[in-house]
């Protein structure tokens, strides 16, 4: 059970947020990740893609290992019931939510901003394990590799989008939303 597949998607979500904060930390990293993305939102949107695509992309080739018994990964079974990743993901975003509801992270402290990045970087992961198996929501049942199951891979392109939108498109789009010509800086 130590190679549970679950287990492995955990902690590559755990050590990818972990080893993200870390870098940043970093003063000259953080400075050029400042000046480059200056606005919070983006560097939560930027984050949050970040850890969105690398998880995307981490369950994609351990779900792709464990169909092909490649490895020594298998599926999760709770009493006899398979356990999807999508429910992982669905805590995660649900844990996310409720630290924004709280408004963990959205001070000026160092460990505010540092909880903000940490939940844009869990907010990302949990999209993504979410998405990945989008067309389990539609079809109710495991067509994961499946022609039905295209359409996950189309959910998690668009939202991916959406996200990049954010990061680079962002000013552009929260200007439009203000009713404004000049986009809105947010120190911080």
């Amino acid at each position: 059970m130590i190679f549970d597949r679950t287990i492995v998607v955990g902690f590559l979500v755990i050590i990818i947020s972990g080893g993200t904060l870390l870098i940043f930390r970093h003063p000259h990293v953080n400075k050029v990740f400042v000046a480059s993305i200056p606005d919070r939102p983006q560097r939560r949107l930027f984050l949050a893609s970040v850890a969105f695509f690398f998880t995307f992309a981490s369950v994609r080739i351990i779900t792709y290992s464990n169909y092909h018994q490649i490895g020594p990964f298998h599926d999760v079974y709770f009493h006899g019931r398979h356990i999807h990743h999508l429910v992982w993901g669905i805590l995660i975003l649900l844990l996310v939510g409720y630290g924004w509801l709280v408004e963990a992270g959205s001070g000026d402290k160092q460990t505010s901003v540092a909880a903000g990045r940490l939940l844009s970087l869990f907010y990302g992961a949990g999209a993504a394990l979410t998405l990945d198996e989008f067309a389990l929501w539609l079809n109710l049942e495991d067509v994961y590799w499946a022609r039905e199951g295209r359409a996950s891979i189309d959910a998690v392109i668009l939202f991916g989008a959406l996200l990049l939108m954010g990061v680079w498109g962002g000013r552009f789009v929260g200007a439009l939303l203000r009713g404004t010509s000049e986009p809105h800086r947010q120190q911080g």
